[in-house]
Order: C-alpha cells, then sequence, then structure tokens
C-alpha cells in the first residue's frame, strides 16, 4: 500500500515544505492525533492560529450556525451584518485613541500587502522601510518586505522595488536599538529622502526571525520618526495578535498605537481571516473597489471571528497567556544551569522561544536546536524552530492548553533538551 507520504511527495509540490510527516486525523484543544491514532501534544497551534485551541466548542458552534444560514454572498455583492459588527469590534479594540475603520482579507500575506497599498495611497508615496528578520509573507510584496531569504526569497528572481531594510535591534546579536536608529538615519541620507517613504512595517515580536521582541522606548523612536517625516507606521500582529503575548495585541506593550494594524492567524481560530484596522482617513484613501477580495471577511470565519473574541474576553486568556508563558520560561531557565548551549530564553506572554549556540561560544548552534525538534517529535511533542540561523525553537501551544497536558509537555520538552546533547 502506497503511504501517505509517498502520494504526498507524487502530488504536491516539493516547495510546501512539511515540519513533520504527521497526518492529522483529528484534534481537540492542545491535541493531534494522526491518521494511525498516534497523539500529539500541538506546541505549533498551526503557526499561531488556534490560540483558543483545536476546535474550541463556543467556535464550532458558531461555524455551524452560520453553515446553517449562508456560506458565501461575498460582502462586495451582497453585504452582511456580521462583517459590519466584527469591524466595528476590532475598530474598538485596536490601540489608537481615534476613529478606526477595518478591511477583511482572507490571509496574513493579504493584510500586509493592503495595508502597503493603502498606505501608498494615503501618502501618495511609494517607499517602504522594513526590518531584517522580519516575515511579512510569500506573496512578491510579502517576500520583498522579508527579511530572511533561505528559503522565502532563494531563486524567485528580483523582488519590488522601493522595499529597504534595517537591522532589528537585538542585543543579543550585538545590534543596539542606537544601532537600528543609526542605520535609519544613514538610510535617510544616503538611500531614500524620508519624503518618498509612505511607511515603516515592523512585527512587535518576530516571527520567523527568531522572536525577538521590540526592546523598550523603539517603538516610540519610530513612531516619533514617522510623525517627524509623516509616514505611516504598519504594526504587523499577524503572529502576535490575539492575547498571545498576554495583551490582546502586542502593541499595548509598547505604549504607542500604530496607524495601521495588520492581523490574521488567531483571529479565526482555525478559519481562513485576516484584516488591516486603522485611522478612518488613512483607511478610507483608496476609491470604492480599490480593496477587497472575492472571500475577503468569509461568513463562516467572520462567525468564528467572533466566537473568538467571546472566549478571549470570556476565559481571561492574556491573564492566562502570562501565566503559561512564566511556567514554560521557569521551567527553560532551570535546564540552562546544566545546558550550556541555551544561550536566551525570552517573550512576552506564551509567545516565548529558546535559543542554541554552540556551548562556550556565541555561534548559532542550528543543530542541536533541530535535535530538540526531533526528540520531541519523537516523544510526540510537536515544536517549531526559526530564526535567521535556524537555532531557535518557539512555542506557541493553544493559551487553551489543560493544566495536565502543559505539565506533560514541560516534561518532554527538558527530556528532549537534555537527550539532544548526548
Amino acid at each position: 500500500m502506497t503511504s501517505l507520504t509517498d502520494r504526498k511527495n507524487a502530488a504536491i509540490s516539493r516547495g510546501v515544505g512539511m515540519t513533520t510527516q504527521i497526518y492529522a486525523e483529528r484534534a481537540e484543544n492542545a491535541e493531534i492525533w494522526d491518521a494511525e491514532g498516534n497523539r500529539y501534544i500541538d506546541f505549533a497551534a498551526g503557526i499561531a492560529v488556534v490560540n483558543t485551541g483545536h476546535r474550541h466548542p463556543r467556535v464550532v458552534q458558531a461555524v455551524r450556525d452560520q453553515l446553517d444560514r449562508f456560506t458565501h454572498t461575498c460582502h462586495q455583492v451582497v453585504p452582511y451584518e456580521s462583517y459590519v459588527a466584527l469591524a466595528e469590534r476590532l475598530n474598538a479594540a485596536v490601540p489608537g485613541d481615534w476613529p478606526k475603520k477595518t478591511a477583511f482579507y482572507t490571509t496574513g500575506a493579504e493584510a500586509v500587502e493592503n495595508a502597503v497599498k493603502i498606505a501608498r495611497h494615503y501618502t501618495g508615496r511609494a517607499g517602504v522601510v522594513a526590518f531584517s528578520g522580519g516575515f511579512h509573507g510569500r506573496t512578491y510584496l510579502g517576500m520583498s518586505l522579508t527579511g530572511k531569504v533561505q528559503p522565502y526569497k532563494a531563486g524567485f528572481g528580483p523582488m519590488m522595488n522601493d522595499i529597504w531594510h534595517l537591522p532589528f535591534p537585538v542585543e543579543l546579536h550585538d545590534t543596539s536599538q542606537q544601532d537600528a536608529l543609526a542605520a535609519l538615519d544613514r538610510l535617510f541620507k544616503s538611500d531614500i529622502d524620508p519624503a518618498r517613504v509612505a511607511a515603516i512595517v515592523v512585527e512587535p515580536v518576530q516571527g520567523e526571525g527568531g522572536f525577538y521582541e521590540v526592546p523598550p522606548g523603539f517603538m516610540q523612536r519610530l513612531r516619533e520618526i514617522c510623525d517627524q517625516y509623516s509616514m505611516l507606521l504598519i504594526a504587523d500582529e499577524v503572529q502576535t495578535g490575539f492575547a498571545r503575548t498576554g495583551r490582546l495585541f502586542a502593541m499595548e506593550h509598547h505604549g504607542v498605537a500604530a496607524d495601521l494594524t495588520t492581523m490574521a492567524k488567531g483571529l479565526g481560530g482555525g478559519l481562513p481571516i485576516s484584516a488591516v484596522t486603522g485611522r478612518a482617513e488613512v483607511i478610507d484613501s483608496p476609491a470604492p473597489g480599490g480593496l477587497g477580495g472575492t472571500y475577503a471577511g468569509n461568513p463562516l470565519a467572520v462567525a468564528a471571528a467572533h466566537a473568538v473574541l467571546d472566549v478571549i474576553a470570556e476565559e481571561d486568556l492574556c491573564a492566562r497567556a502570562t501565566r503559561l508563558g512564566q511556567r514554560l520560561k521557569q521551567r527553560l531557565a532551570g535546564i540552562a544551569h546544566d545546558v550550556p548551549e541555551i544561550v536566551d530564553i525570552r517573550g512576552p506572554g506564551f509567545m516565548n522561544a529558546v535559543e542554541f549556540n554552540i556551548a562556550g561560544s556565541d555561534k548559532p548552534n542550528p543543530e542541536m536546536t533541530n535535535r530538540v525538534r526531533e526528540e520531541a517529535l519523537g516523544r510526540n511533542l510537536i515544536l517549531l524552530t526559526c530564526g535567521v540561523h535556524g537555532n531557535v525553537i518557539r512555542f506557541l501551544a493553544p493559551l487553551t492548553i489543560p493544566e495536565a497536558v502543559f505539565d506533560e509537555a514541560l516534561d518532554i520538552l527538558e527530556d528532549s533538551i537534555r537527550a539532544a546533547r548526548s
């Protein structure tokens, strides 16, 4: 009999990478069972999508109820109240003490692309500044904004023009926020007139880049620079949004608001939906028809998103994210006492990471990092790696993970780290 892996290899593009060879049969909260009946603890959550857990009863019921009404009309043809109501909720929730409006899309990359479209239209400028290590999608504009070559840009030809990159401030890697700001100053002096820059795009916590958080005070300086030169600040909250960092949005940790906020992943609880929310006068700049998409704001996904917001509030998932993250980081700190390869443990809320170097050096250790992932998978715990050097493990378990399952996962994690050293 042909295996599922053989069938996949014969039928699906090699470019669609797979972290595991697990084929899901069913899932519940923080657990997945494969086609052979094996149980796994999920510390990936579909890459921060099911923050409220796989098949949360509230989300499932909301989608079932919507199925009984209608599944698609295209909001641009026959609109529906739930789309309007979700926009109202996001307008109220996204940081920023000013009138806001929202437009819905399907994927995070679409949200980022449309934020840039809106910024360019509103400002009449073309330039966009992004950061090394950032990830903003796999479309051509998304790739161009992304600050990581492998595997996202390699071999795909010229990137889009008028995209400029700055070093992201990571003290661990000898780049201070002063270094990053000095690089921005040099950029404006040598490469692009700030009067031609439409926006600066930044992740409050880098996702694929290694879960590095914007350092204190840096976001405030970006806000001041954007105001000085009449640029827009775009916060890419695709991975950080919806309670993952201990706040509904990670920008709440920084005390400043972006002009435009992009979101996706955790908003839909497993259904594809994304959004751009921001200053009303900015979002209203494009003419009718300039924004949208056939599936944008699909009614099933909108119903799921309403349920997700309800669950986050009613189950106090922001506070739970903070508690879970503290426990995870404490456990990792205990392991680090006799595992010198661990050089950093970080992350707000339950958006955490551990970084590995070769013991006694500042050289990244992607080999050990991957061994930890493989050891954990062999013990039925799903982990993800990230970082420009591939030496970071990121933790993205559902915020609803049961305590007993969380304890079990921490034990597996410790055993896996220690086994990876031998």
